[in-house]
């Protein structure tokens, strides 16, 4: 598996970031290679993404989510990935927004983007672009503000 972390700060309140981040649906509005994001249920997602010419479909599950904090999940079929996103509050209208995501390269086009760190490059770029977006809109297009709990081992 490999991983990367990147953070960036966005100039709203926690509450208005946390919010925009559970409209799955939008993703593909300022996620890069990201084609489509269906709600199935509050915890299932199905994603039709298209990276390197290469398009793939899987199913992802919500493994934890608590307002304002954290939304983590794990990939149920296709490419073994999971990730969290953390909001932390900077001042009342100043939010930072980190992203940690591990996956699992398959094939040799995903194995060549890990390993030239084209996929650290993606996941800061969509930061960027989820900033802009959300800054420039000033508000959420919507909110999830359901909690899920963390499986017990």
């Amino acid at each position: 598996m490999a991983g990367t972390t990147e953070s960036v700060d966005v100039a709203v309140p926690i509450r208005t970031a946390y919010n925009q981040w559970t409209q799955f649906e939008d993703f593909p509005r300022f996620m890069s290679g990201v084609k489509e994001v269906r709600q199935l249920d509050d915890t299932m997602t199905h994603w039709t993404v298209e990276i390197g010419g290469i398009r793939r479909e899987f199913d992802a599950r919500i493994t934890e989510q608590l307002p304002d904090e954290r939304v983590a999940w794990t990939s149920t079929s296709g490419t073994r990935q999971g990730g969290v996103v953390t909001f932390h509050r900077i001042d009342p209208d100043h939010t930072r927004v980190t992203a940690q995501l591990e996956l699992d390269p398959q094939g040799a086009a995903e194995q060549v983007a890990d390993k030239t760190g084209l996929v650290s490059h993606r996941v800061k770029g969509d930061l960027e672009r989820f900033r802009e977006f959300i800054e420039a809109r000033g508000q959420e297009t919507g909110a999830w503000r359901g909690q899920v709990d963390r499986p017990q081992p």
